[in-house]
């Protein structure tokens, strides 16, 4: 199998807060919130001096996630060119967790599949990518390492 699930859908705001209001009144549950920076975020996305905050909410089946961003570094864009970067107002990727990142990434490529930034390894936990597929949509990968 190529991939196990999809792991959550990432949207860029504006207003984080307002954000999290309108998707726990719509019924999804605040999981948690982080402050994310460094050397990963930065390899992952493809940007330079990331500083974001994420709030992640579930679904009430607890199947499915949305990760809600508000960058602080570099600054949201609302327009751009037509393959924007990570960073744009509005949904910005959809990201799947895989058995091996690796090899669904070189599967991928044949079909116009590009990395965004790197391959970045979360400490022991997750490898991740951001690709770019069809019509400039970004994909995530995540591996869980064991």
């Amino acid at each position: 199998m190529a991939i196990q699930r999809m792991d959550n859908v990432g949207i860029v705001v504006g207003d984080l807060e307002a954000a999290v209001a309108f998707f726990v009144e719509l019924g999804m549950e605040l999981e948690g919130r982080a402050e994310v920076e460094g050397l990963f975020a930065d390899r992952c996305t493809g940007l330079d001096g990331v500083h974001c905050d994420i709030a992640m909410l579930r679904t009430p089946d607890g199947h499915s996630r949305l990760e809600l961003a508000r960058y602080r570094s570099p600054a949201a864009t609302s327009a751009g060119p037509r393959n924007p970067p990570h960073n744009i107002l509005g949904t910005h990727r959809v990201m799947f967790a895989v058995d091996d990142i690796e090899d669904t990434l070189a599967r991928l490529r044949p079909h116009g599949a590009e990395l965004v930034g790197d391959i970045a390894r979360f400490e022991d936990s997750y490898a991740l990518c951001y690709l770019r597929g069809p019509e400039g949509i970004i994909v995530g990968l995540a591996e869980q390492l064991r």
